[in-house]
C-alpha cells in the first residue's frame, strides 16, 4: 500500500515511468520472443511455433562458416578503433570547450558540431566520396599540390577503417558531447575557485577536478557502449561499402543484411543476432564487475 501511494503521490514522475516502460516491453522485450527461431528452420507459412526445431545446427553452422572469421575480424578491428578513437573524442571536446571563456565561441561550436549528428549518413557518405575522389576530390587536390599521387580512398581496402572512423568523429561526436556537458554543469565552481587560490594551473584543475568528476559518467557511458561491441552503425557501413573495400568493411550488420534479407535465411540470421547479443551481455558484466571491483563498489550499472 505504501507503494502504491507512493506512486499516486508522483503521479505525474509514474505516468512518464509508464510511457517508458510500455515502450521498452513492446518495442525491446517483446520482440526478443522471435529469438526463438534461432533454434528452429524457421518457414513463414508454418509459423514461429508451427516450424521444426533445429537445436543448436544454426549455430554450428555461423562457426563453421568461411566468411565468419572475416566478419568478426573486421567488427572487432572497427569496434576496438570506435573504443579507442570515437569514444573518448566527445569527452576532450566537452573538456575544451568547458575550458573557453568566451562564452559565444563555446556556443558556436556546440551548435556547429551538432549539426551533423541530424544528416543522414546517404548525405555524410556521398560528401565524403565525393570529397575523396581520386579525380574530382578536394583532398586528393592538395595532395597532388604537395607533389604526391591521388589516392583513390574509397577503393583500396586498406583506408576504408580509417574513413569509417572519421566519418563517425565528424558526425557523432558533437552530439555525444552532451552528456558530458551535462556532467560537467553539475560540477561545484567552489572546487575550482579553491584550486585556483591555493595555486593550481589550468592542467591541474583539469586533471585533479574535472576529469574525477566526469569519471563516473564515463564509466557508465563506457559499459553502455560496449553492449553494442559487436553491433555496428549498418547505415554507415552500407553506404561506405563497395565491392573493392568488401575485405575490410563487411561486417556482422551487412552480412545479416544479405543473409537474412535478400536470401530469406531468417533462423540463421537470429542465431547470428543472438551470438552477438551474448558477447555484448558478458562485456556489459565484465565491465561492470572490473567498474565496481576497481572503484570499491561506487561506479558501475548496478
Amino acid at each position: 500500500m505504501l507503494v502504491l501511494r507512493s506512486f499516486w503521490r508522483h503521479k505525474e514522475l509514474t505516468a512518464m515511468l509508464l510511457v517508458a516502460l510500455v515502450f521498452f516491453g513492446l518495442f525491446r522485450y517483446g520482440p526478443m520472443y522471435g529469438l526463438i527461431i534461432a533454434f528452429k528452420n524457421f518457414n513463414i507459412s508454418d509459423g514461429i511455433l508451427g516450424s521444426p526445431w533445429a537445436g543448436l545446427e544454426h549455430f554450428r553452422r555461423l562457426i563453421a562458416d568461411p566468411n565468419f572469421y572475416r566478419i568478426f575480424r573486421n567488427t572487432l578491428i572497427i569496434n576496438l578503433y570506435y573504443v579507442l578513437l570515437v569514444f573518448p573524442a566527445p569527452i576532450v571536446l566537452a573538456v575544451m570547450l568547458n575550458e573557453v571563456r568566451h562564452r559565444w565561441f563555446q556556443r558556436l561550436v556546440q551548435t556547429t558540431t551538432y549539426l551533423p549528428h541530424f544528416i543522414s549518413w546517404v548525405i555524410i557518405s556521398g560528401l565524403f566520396i565525393y570529397f575523396l575522389s581520386p579525380s574530382a576530390g578536394v583532398v586528393n587536390y592538395i595532395i597532388q599540390w604537395f607533389g604526391g599521387d591521388p589516392i583513390f580512398f574509397m577503393g583500396e581496402a586498406g583506408y576504408f577503417r580509417p574513413v569509417l572512423v572519421v566519418s563517425m568523429l565528424l558526425k557523432e561526436t558533437g552530439w555525444n558531447s552532451i552528456i558530458f556537458f551535462a556532467a560537467l554543469s553539475a560540477i561545484d565552481p567552489q572546487l575550482y575557485e579553491a584550486a585556483t587560490v591555493d595555486g593550481a594551473k589550468r592542467w591541474q584543475r583539469i586533471l585533479h577536478i574535472t576529469l574525477p568528476s566526469l569519471l563516473p559518467t564515463i564509466t557508465i557511458m563506457f559499459i553502455l557502449n560496449l553492449g553494442g561491441f559487436m553491433s555496428m552503425n549498418f547505415e554507415q557501413v552500407y553506404n561506405f561499402l563497395n565491392p573493392l573495400n568488401f575485405e575490410t568493411g563487411d561486417v556482422f550488420d551487412t552480412y545479416v543484411y544479405r543473409v537474412g534479407l535478400e536470401q530469406f535465411q531468417y533462423s540463421y540470421t537470429a542465431a547470428i543476432g543472438m551470438f552477438r547479443s551474448v558477447i555484448g551481455l558478458a562485456l556489459v558484466l565484465l565491465a561492470n564487475y572490473a567498474a565496481r571491483r576497481l572503484s570499491g563498489g561506487e561506479q558501475g550499472l548496478w
